[in-house]
């Protein structure tokens, strides 16, 4: 062999040497493990084939792509996501949780991923703050934080379909929903043939930024997944995850 082949097939050895150790490098770090809602649509649920999917389930995994991040998803519930997210359970919590002060003490957030409003939904003739009122929250959110400062008679729902059957049975003669929620919630049967009306509540505790929520503990993700977040609204892929899954636009 000459000195100039068995320079060439030297450095090509060197180079898949590389090549190899960066891809084990990448194969043993940890992935981030990333809570979802699975009974939520269209942020989270489970499609025909049983897979995670819905718009913040997808724009968890476009971020995760951006960032060159392995990830792990997990379907998890809302009453309990705060204080596992801030245990280190999970790195991230793709959900799209409104960023209150209490929030905040235990977790970060990222920048927001969509504006959301809340929406009071009730027999005709029921107001927000009568004394009689049996409301149904998701346990667990922004929402339930609210409701019990406000002294409302409060019961507790875990997903859409139980929500619904309360209000269907009378246990609740309102409830308190984000806008996302309401889209699911209209297309069901059962929720048509209640007759129920709704509107906006215009309490600034209930509306503005929804964000994804950090461990504290990694809180150096914040600045990578912020920077993701705006690149993938800059090249469209935000758009067409939103067009997915959502009848109007958000932002």
């Amino acid at each position: 062999m000459s000195m100039a082949s068995f320079r060439c097939a030297f450095l090509f050895s060197l180079s898949l040497a590389c090549c190899l150790l960066a891809g084990t490098a990448r194969a043993e770090a940890p992935a981030l493990r990333v809570a979802v809602l699975e009974e939520s649509p269209p942020l989270g649920y489970r499609d025909a084939n049983g897979n995670l999917t819905g718009f913040a389930t997808t724009i968890a995994r476009a971020l995760c792509t951006e960032i060159g991040a392995r990830c792990e998803f997990e379907a998890t519930r809302l009453d309990s996501l705060i204080d596992r997210v801030a245990a280190g359970y999970f790195d991230i919590a793709a959900i799209g949780l409104l960023n209150t002060p209490e929030r905040s003490r235990k977790v970060v957030f990222t920048k927001p991923v969509y504006r959301s409003v809340t929406l009071w939904v009730a027999r005709p003739g029921i107001q927000p703050g009568d004394v009689a009122a049996r409301v149904s929250i998701f346990r667990g959110s922004a929402h339930e934080t609210y409701a019990r400062a406000q002294r409302w008679q409060v019961i507790g729902a875990q997903n859409e379909v139980q929500m619904i059957e309360q209000l269907a049975a009378g246990v609740a003669q309102a409830a308190i929903v984000p806008l996302m929620t309401s889209l699911s919630l209209r297309r069901h049967p059962l929720f048509q043939q209640l007759g129920l009306s709704a509107s906006v509540l215009q309490q600034p505790e209930l509306a503005g930024n929804a964000s994804f929520a950090i461990n504290p503990q990694r809180a150096e993700l914040k600045e990578v997944l912020d920077v993701a977040l705006e690149n993938i609204k800059r090249n469209g892929t935000y758009d067409r995850i939103n067009t997915e899954f959502l009848p109007f636009r958000v932002e």
